[in-house]
């Protein structure tokens, strides 16, 4: 139910991923926080950050702040024959997109690398096989690190459209506390105050940062 990787990570946002230029720089490495003109739909105060992303071609990204319950990471890893469960160390568990909802991928910190890795900023890397998760299940693996079942894509301009012409996302800097911290129903409003924006102010016409 769970399979790992979901095809390589560099198949995955390889399209998406390309040398920016000056007037439309690639937004790999940040924040979408959702706006009010996403209030009714199922992105609503959802915070998602972009791994890969190349204008006008597309990107790819995760949510960060809708934390799973079930199933849980044992499960996950019992379902992958992954040893020990219960784990040496444990892990947040997201809800990170509507697409390929059955498939994961661990966000984590650049201090570990491996097969089906790829590098999104300086810090920040995805990966999309089963090594990292058995290095974190006996206790080893990157210092901070997320697992997110599902994705988020945007097809050629798309995401440009939703952020300049339909007010649907603001772009927002990323940060070990939003990505990996706990707190996941704080993270709207903590990446809103990243850009300076209280959410009591905000209307579903406001632009974007």
């Amino acid at each position: 139910m769970f399979p790992f990787p979901p095809r390589s990570t560099a198949e995955t946002a390889a399209s998406c991923t390309a040398v920016p230029s000056e007037a439309s720089p690639s937004l790999a490495g940040s924040l979408l926080v959702a706006s009010p003109a996403l209030a009714e739909g199922p992105f609503a105060r959802s915070v998602i950050f972009l791994c890969a992303h190349s204008p006008g071609r597309g990107a790819m990204g995760l949510v960060v702040n809708r934390r799973l319950s079930q199933p849980g990471l044992d499960d996950v890893l019992a379902q992958l024959g992954i040893d020990p469960v219960p784990p040496r160390r444990r892990i947040d568990l997201c809800a990170g997109g509507p697409v390929d909802e059955a498939r994961g991928f661990v966000l984590h910190s650049s201090d570990w690398t491996g097969a089906g890795s790829l590098p999104v900023d300086d810090g920040t890397t995805l990966t999309a096989s089963q090594d990292v998760l058995k290095d974190i299940a006996d206790g080893a693996g990157p210092r901070r690190a997320l697992l997110a079942l599902g994705h988020a894509s945007w097809q050629d301009d798309q995401l440009e459209d939703e952020i300049i012409h339909r007010n649907a996302w603001l772009p927002a800097p990323a940060s070990d506390a939003i990505l990996f911290g706990g707190g996941h129903s704080l993270k709207w409003r903590q990446a809103l105050a990243a850009i300076n924006l209280d959410p009591m102010q905000l209307t579903a016409a406001t632009g974007h940062a």
